[in-house]
């Protein structure tokens, strides 16, 4: 393969996601080599970004590096994803409190046109790019709390579930709930009812915790 011309500097975060989507729709399954050169010659880039990308994986925790061998696709035991999603809970539920709190008209109008666009495309739309926009959704509320530290550290553990989180949402045992939970959400947050937000917002966890406790039982021999 020649080598390609050089690329920008946003050029791994785009191999990245690529690879990201590959991971979520189980094009590369958990415990699946992520073998440098057969990748780099799959997706037509040189070697260098695509250790990049695959660095910027590992962070999110969608990669496990291995001295000296290829890369793994991450494969955490049902006990792993739910002692992170504990964590999660409590990250989204203190954001939420500082979301009623501190949110800005501009941020819950903004969170209000996200959950109805993840509304409108819930049943018919691309299964990653709407749970993107799912995720999305939680971000900025957490965001709406102007807590610097609490919406770095939320990120780093939504990325680390992400796919976990999308393959449970892809049964869609309980989109009505989801939907509600979201509209539930998006209302008392306009209302800064911390309660209410609460409510909504630990019925839509309660909802992972049974997701991800289906997938994994699911998934058992």
């Amino acid at each position: 393969m020649s080598d390609p011309a050089p690329e920008p500097a946003t050029f791994p975060a785009a191999i990245a996601g690529r690879l990201r989507r590959e991971i979520l729709t189980g094009v590369l399954p958990p415990g699946s080599p992520i073998k440098e050169r057969d990748h780099a010659e799959r997706l037509g880039v040189s070697r260098t970004p695509l250790r990049e990308a695959v660095r910027i994986l590992a962070k999110e925790g969608l990669v496990t590096l291995r001295p000296l061998r290829s890369p793994l696709v991450a494969d955490p035991t049902r006990d792993e994803a739910l002692d992170e999603v504990a964590v999660l809970r409590q990250l989204e539920l203190f954001g939420a409190d500082l979301a009623c709190r501190n949110a800005t008209g501009d941020e819950i109008a903004a969170i209000a046109r996200l959950s109805e666009t993840v509304e409108r495309n819930h049943a018919g739309g691309d299964a990653v790019e709407v749970f993107d926009l799912d995720m999305q959704m939680h971000r900025l509320i957490v965001a709406a709390g102007h807590n610097a530290a609490l919406a770095r550290t939320h990120g780093e553990y939504l990325a680390r579930l992400w796919r976990i989180r999308f393959m449970s949402a892809r049964q869609r045992a309980d989109a009505d709930r989801v939907l509600a939970d979201h509209r539930g959400m998006v209302a008392a947050l306009a209302a800064r009812d911390a309660g209410a937000m609460r409510r909504h917002m630990e019925s839509h966890l309660d909802g992972l915790v049974r997701n991800v406790e289906r997938h994994f039982a699911e998934a058992s021999p």
